[in-house]
């Protein structure tokens, strides 16, 4: 249960320190005296968006914190959230500062978590009833919730089969888009494969052909150059280069017996006449190599004007990039083979996944059926004791268009206050009080089946008034006796059923004007609920009457 809320900083709330008891707990205080100030800085703990307009000190952070008692609860999975909090088994304390920059921080037990974290965990710790949330009533997802509460409920396992039937689809449709778009692409990826596949590319052939190329086109050139180096060596005239040093070689050996230096110079000549005849045998032999055909010359210009082309054609400078192109090319065309036997698979998965989806859709609507008559039969006795002993309500779960993750039904609520009436949506026949009515027996049947520890009204009893109002203080008795019930409340009948009573109440200076909270003596809520009855200061009837009510 809630056991204390400090607020710090918030609108009129300069600083207050609120202390809870378990039981009913009721909130009294004239109009725009900032009882709904308080729900609001509670919000903050439940993951409500911040904003620095509540600070009624701009220059200052704002400090909501609440301390709750758990024993006896199971908080284990409220703790799985990833958040590294420690906490005992006896108290929690959450806490939420808003900085005046702007910006936001939540604490569980003084460790820094994410506000949906927090969010999360107060969610399964107090529950917060607003004059608005009885429109709730009409919406259809909020009706389907409802009912999913009321039971063990196979939602979750229809979940996961939604979630499986939607991903398998998502696939399937992905893929199918995909093979579309090959089919248009194919063609063109084919022709682009069988241009390169046909090509039989090397990777290194066109270094050697631009080679090729060159020498084919200066063949005569070369032919000839070599030619002539090779005579001017050796043309087996006197004055060849080979036949001057023949000479030379010989004058030598006449004298190298008499001259030592002769000697030294021989053996250098001697080896420069064998490099020079080899020389000359590489040379003859390079130009008899050389022939010029036309013929290959013309093969070797059109290899390279291929590749040339299929280089500027794909974008890339070399032929092993070309290659890498082709085979990227051949793994592209074999996906879209393998494509159909994929999708072919994934249809057989969204056929399968759909049938699963459709039997937890159907288990899921019995389950809400079966829901629908155990809230019909438990919230016409409430709604009988409040005022409406004419009343019926029933459930009509008719089907959804379309699977979504709330299942394939819809949920309608139908009533009617009056005898012979006819049976229409509640959102169209039911009037204001009725709906308030209506939520509180909600609220009373499901608040009992969750064991929510703290359930808040704020004025829930819009609307009613009279005996009415006494059934409304009864009824939240009954709560209170299983869990803490806190009511904010205009009517005395339901303060006067309080084990506790805090008052909200402004206090107005020179400079400024704030909101002031505190619990009543036993005799002044005496004065407060016959206040509530009449007037201020309260007249001797509305004190006995307030006697009565409280006693």
């Amino acid at each position: 249960m809630l056991d204390t809320l400090h607020i710090e900083n918030y609108a009129l709330i300069r600083e207050a320190d609120i202390s809870f008891g378990p039981g009913f707990v009721a909130i009294t205080g004239e109009t725009g005296a900032g009882k709904s100030i308080m729900l609001g800085a509670l919000g903050l703990l439940l993951g409500q968006r911040a904003d620095v307009a509540v600070l009624a000190d701009k220059g200052r952070k704002c400090v909501v914190e609440a301390v709750f008692d758990v024993r006896g609860l199971d908080l284990d999975k409220a703790f799985d959230l990833g958040e590294e909090v420690e906490y005992d088994d006896n108290q929690l304390i959450m806490r939420r500062e808003i900085l005046p920059t702007g910006r936001s921080r939540s604490f569980v037990n003084d460790t820094p978590v994410s506000l949906k974290a927090m969010g999360s965990l107060a969610a399964q710790l107090v529950d917060i009833h607003s004059q608005n949330q009885t429109e709730l009533l009409a919406d259809g997802t909020f009706r389907l919730n409802l009912l999913d509460s009321l039971v063990d409920s196979p939602k979750p396992d229809y979940q996961k089969a939604y979630q499986k039937y939607t991903h398998c689809k998502e696939e399937l449709e992905k893929l199918t888009a995909q093979e579309a778009q090959n089919r248009r692409e194919q063609d063109y990826l084919q022709f682009q494969f069988d241009e390169l596949s046909s090509a039989a590319l090397e990777a290194d052939e066109q270094e050697s052909l631009e080679r090729e190329q060159q020498l084919l086109a200066h063949a005569e050139a070369v032919r000839e150059g070599l030619s002539v180096a090779a005579a001017a060596i050796d043309d087996d005239s006197e004055s060849s280069v080979l036949a001057r040093l023949r000479q030379a070689k010989a004058a030598l050996s006449h004298i190298a017996s008499y001259h030592t230096d002769a000697d030294e110079l021989l053996r250098r000549l001697e080896s420069s006449l064998i490099e020079l005849d080899d020389v000359n045998s590489e040379l003859q032999r390079a130009a008899d190599s050389i022939t010029y055909s036309p013929e290959r010359q013309q093969q070797v210009d059109e290899r390279l004007a291929l590749i040339y082309r299929l280089e500027k054609k794909h974008g890339v400078d070399s032929v092993p990039a070309l290659i890498a192109i082709r085979d990227d090319l051949d793994g592209r065309l074999q996906g879209i083979a393998s494509l159909e036997g994929r999708i072919k698979e994934l249809m057989e998965q969204v056929d399968t996944a759909f049938s699963t989806m459709q039997a937890k859709a159907d288990a899921l609507t019995v389950s809400r059926r079966k829901a629908g008559a155990l809230l019909v039969k438990g919230l016409l006795p409430t709604l009988h004791e409040l005022g409406m002993p004419e009343a019926r309500f029933e459930v009509d779960i008719p089907p959804a268009d379309d699977y979504s993750p709330r299942g394939h039904d819809m949920a309608h609520f139908l009533f009617n206050a009056n005898r012979g009436g006819e049976l229409r949506d509640m959102s169209k026949v039911a009037s204001g009080g009725e709906k308030s009515r209506l939520m509180l027996a909600v609220k009373s049947m499901v608040n009992e089946r969750r064991l929510m520890p703290t359930v808040i009204f704020d004025e829930i009893d819009t609307g009613v008034s009279g005996d009415i109002s006494v059934a409304v203080g009864r009824i939240m008795c009954r709560m209170a006796e299983k869990m803490q019930v806190v009511a904010i409340t205009h009517l005395p009948q339901i303060a006067a059923r309080a084990v506790q009573h805090l008052k909200v109440y402004k206090q107005t200076t020179k400079d400024s004007t704030v909101s002031l909270i505190r619990q009543l003596e036993p005799d002044e809520r005496l004065v407060e609920v016959a206040t509530m009855l009449s007037s201020e200061p309260p007249t001797p009837a509305a004190l006995q009457t307030a006697k009565e009510l409280m006693s």
